[in-house]
Parts: C-alpha cells; structure tokens; sequence
C-alpha cells in the first residue's frame, strides 16, 4: 500500500512533464510555423462601358467689331442648343461657358502684323450620362456645317472626356476575383513545394485604377486591382 502511494505521484509527475513536453514542442512547431509564409499577388481587371461623358463642343470666331461677334457667337450657341436638344439631349444636359476673348492688340508681345484685331473662342459643354447618344452626336456634328457652323476639333484644351463612376457596384466582385487569383498562385507555388497553404496572414488592397482601355475607344475603360496577400505555408 505504501508502495502504491509512493508511485501514484511519481507517475502523476512524469505523466504531467511528459504532456507538457508534448505541449511545449508543438507551441515551439506552431511558433516555427509561423515564420513560413508566401507572399503572392492577385490580379483583376474588368472592361466597362464609360457611363458618364463631358463633351465640349468648340466655335471661334476672329473679327474687329466685337458686337458683330457677339451676335455671331449667340447665333451659333442657339443653333447648337437646338440641334442638341432636337437629337434627345436636355437642356439641363447643357452649358454655355462664358466666350474667351483674346484681344491680340493688346498683347505685349504680339506681332503687329494680324488680320483681325478680336479671337473669340465660345463652348457648348454637354455633360450626359447617355453615352452611346453623345457618341452619335460627335460622329453627326458635320451636319451644323449646312448651318454655316465650323467645330473646332483638336483643341487640347477640351477634350472630351468619358468617365466611369460606378465602381463600388463592382468593386466586391472584383476583390474577391483578386483575392482567388492570389490564392491560386499561392496553392502553385505550395504544390512545388510540396507544402499546403494555411490560412491568410495579412491582405493589402491595392488601388483601383481606370484607365482608357486603348486611345480609340476613351469610352471603354479597363479596371484594375492588384491586392497583396500573405498566407501561411503548413507541411
């Protein structure tokens, strides 16, 4: 009996350091485990239809009497509203800018030597969300030449431009798509490695960027995210 009593504590302490080799040895490996990582990136990219468009339609006019331009400025802007608004754009759709008048007298530098005194340049802006609509209208607006009405063309300083503004409806989508990229070039590189990948570590999302998808179609836009995903490596 006293044997027994003797015993029943000295198994009860080598039973005790025994799991408690076995707890620190797998704290030890999960520690381990925890400097194994993979870093790999994922890529989405979608194609969408621009679904907003600033569309700056441009008149020059040059001259010596700036009352007769006026006139002809004011004419012009009233021919281009109506073909407009004729053609399925609304007056809320449209803005007159204020005409630039550049007065080349005046200027310092200026040669001497010009034709006409007055350059006046007016601009019909058209911000629409109806797209595909304006896209017509540039394509028809040789027709305001019966009208006696040039449009400049060219002009750097307006360009039209198309904008997309509805990325948070395919913002989650696009994560997501981002995110199985990632995990799929991670399970590659893990496979060759003859390794399992474990859970996610840390993930950085990239900034989206919306970008003309070529310079002959502004109004396709390509849509890109890059995220960055650390995951942990498991044997």
């Amino acid at each position: 009996m006293k044997l027994i009593n003797r015993t029943l504590p000295a198994l009860l302490i080598a039973a005790g350091i025994f799991f408690l080799g076995v707890f620190i040895k797998a704290g030890i490996d999960n520690f381990s485990n925890r400097d194994r990582v993979i870093t790999v990136r994922g890529l989405a990219e979608k194609e969408v239809m621009a679904n907003k468009v600033t569309w700056p339609i441009v008149c020059k006019e040059v001259g010596n009497d700036l009352p007769a331009i006026y006139d002809k400025i004011t004419s012009t802007n009233n021919a281009l509203i109506k073909f407009l608004t004729s053609n399925g754009i609304t007056k809320e759709e449209i803005s007159v800018n204020a005409p630039d008048i550049v007065d080349l007298q005046a200027e310092r530098y200026g040669s001497r030597d010009f034709q006409y005194r007055y350059n006046v340049t007016s601009v019909v802006v058209v911000t629409s969300g109806n797209v595909s609509k304006v896209n017509e209208l540039i394509k028809r607006q040789t027709e305001l030449l019966k009208e006696g009405i040039a449009i400049t063309a060219g002009d750097y300083n307006y360009q039209t431009i198309y904008e997309y503004t509805d990325l948070n409806t395919i913002k989650p989508g696009m994560i997501a798509e981002a995110t199985h990229n990632a995990r799929e070039a991670a399970n590659k590189f893990a496979a060759d490695s003859h390794s399992n990948i474990g859970k996610i570590k840390t993930a950085t999302q990239g900034q989206f960027s919306i970008e003309n998808r070529d310079p002959y179609t502004p109004y396709i836009k390509n849509v890109r995210v890059v995220s960055s995903i650390v995951f942990y490596i498991e044997d």
